[in-house]
């Protein structure tokens, strides 16, 4: 099995809101196990969502709410980057992103040549898409990395 590196998001009662509304904008399968399906947990908290899981053609992405009376982890330095290929389809990733949400940086070409730009979603994450164009890219090995 390959190492993967997968976004883990924590909600505060919106998880499975959130999940449905990334599905509908990335595609995939979505899986969700509320609390109430996992064994011990506090009455108020058996509707939300214990984990969520969206797997795409492209990548996997996360979730979950956090028990009712705690807080989100949060931290200063927290977002979910997209690297893409730039076509309409990732395109609209950004404007769907946008719906509801605040655009830090409106989606247009970049200093390094690539489209990029940033948005806050109605739920409160932080997505930075850059897209380039279709061309190689180099591997590991060709750049000198191991």
């Amino acid at each position: 099995m390959a190492t993967r590196l997968i976004p883990y998001l924590h909600f505060d009662g919106t998880a499975r809101e959130a999940l449905e509304f990334y599905r509908s904008v990335f595609g995939g399968t979505l899986e969700l196990a509320r609390y109430a399906d996992m064994g011990e947990h506090q009455p108020v908290d058996a509707d939300r969502i214990m984990h969520g899981d969206l797997a795409t053609d492209e990548f996997e992405l996360m979730g979950a709410d956090v028990p009712s009376g705690e807080a989100a982890p949060v931290s200063p330095m927290h977002g979910v980057a997209i690297s893409a290929e730039d076509t309409p389809r990732s395109r609209e990733y950004f404007e769907r992103l946008a719906e509801g949400g605040t655009v830090i940086v409106p989606l247009e070409a970049a200093p390094w040549g690539n489209a990029f730009g940033m948005v806050i979603d109605r739920y409160g994450i932080e997505w930075m898409i850059n897209l380039a164009p279709d061309r190689p890219r180099s591997s590991p090995d060709s750049a000198g990395g191991s």
